[in-house]
C-alpha cells in the first residue's frame, strides 16, 4: 500500500489558515476537497502568518527536512503590502523553485494580482514574475488565489460577506470558494506527484 502523497502548502496567512478555527483554514479545507476526489494525500501546514518570499526561501531547508511529495508555493501577498521591489521577491521565487527544481519535486506557482496603488510599472512587474517563472520551470501556474474574491469585485460587486473584519483574509465560507476554484488545479498536482512515485 503506497503512503498519502505528503503535499505541502508554501505559504503565508491565506496558507496559515489566519484567525480562523482550526478545521477551517485553507490548509484542511483543501485536505477535506482532495481526500472527497478520491485523493490519497495528506496536506501539511507550511503558512507562517506574516512570511514574505524571502521568508519561504529561507525555510525550504526546513520545510524540505520531512519527505515531500508535491509543493504548492503561495507566496507574494506580504511582498505587496509592503510594497517590496518585485524584482527582489522574483529573485526569492525563482531560488525556491530551482531548489525544488533541482530536488525533483513537482510544484504549482500560485500567484496574487498587484492591486493598482503602486503604480502600473510595479503592477505589471509584479505579476510577470508569476507567469515568466512558471514558464522558466515548467511548472502550472494559478495566478489569482482569492480569485472567487477577484471575480466578485470584477463584477462590482461587494465581497465583505466572504472576508473576516480585517478585509485581508477570507473567512470560513471565502477559503471554501478559493478551495473549490483551486482544488482541481492541486488535484492534477497530486495526480502528478503519484504518477512521479510508480
Amino acid at each position: 500500500m503506497a503512503d498519502p502523497v505528503r503535499l505541502v502548502a508554501l505559504g503565508d496567512s491565506l496558507t496559515q489558515g489566519y484567525g480562523l478555527p482550526e478545521g477551517e483554514g485553507f490548509v484542511p479545507v483543501l485536505q477535506e476537497w482532495l481526500r472527497a476526489q478520491g485523493a490519497d494525500v495528506t496536506v501539511i501546514n507550511a503558512g507562517v502568518s506574516g512570511d514574505t518570499t524571502a521568508g519561504g526561501l529561507a525555510r525550504m531547508d526546513w520545510t524540505l527536512a520531512e519527505p515531500v511529495d508535491a509543493m504548492i508555493v503561495a507566496l507574494g501577498g506580504n511582498d505587496l503590502l509592503r510594497g517590496l521591489n518585485p524584482s527582489t521577491s522574483r529573485d526569492n521565487l525563482d531560488g525556491i523553485l530551482a531548489r525544488l527544481d533541482q530536488e525533483g519535486i513537482p510544484a504549482l506557482l500560485v500567484g496574487l494580482p498587484a492591486p493598482g496603488n503602486y503604480g502600473p510599472e510595479f503592477k505589471t512587474a509584479f505579476e510577470a514574475m508569476y507567469v515568466d517563472l512558471a514558464e522558466k520551470y515548467d511548472v502550472p501556474l494559478y495566478p489569482d488565489f482569492l480569485r472567487p474574491l477577484s471575480e466578485k469585485a470584477e463584477a462590482g460587486m461587494s465581497f465583505r460577506d466572504l472576508m473576516q473584519d480585517d478585509n485581508i483574509h477570507p473567512n470560513a465560507q471565502g477559503v471554501a470558494l478559493i478551495v473549490a476554484a483551486l482544488g482541481p488545479d492541486v488535484l492534477r498536482l497530486v495526480q502528478s506527484a503519484t504518477s512521479a512515485e510508480n
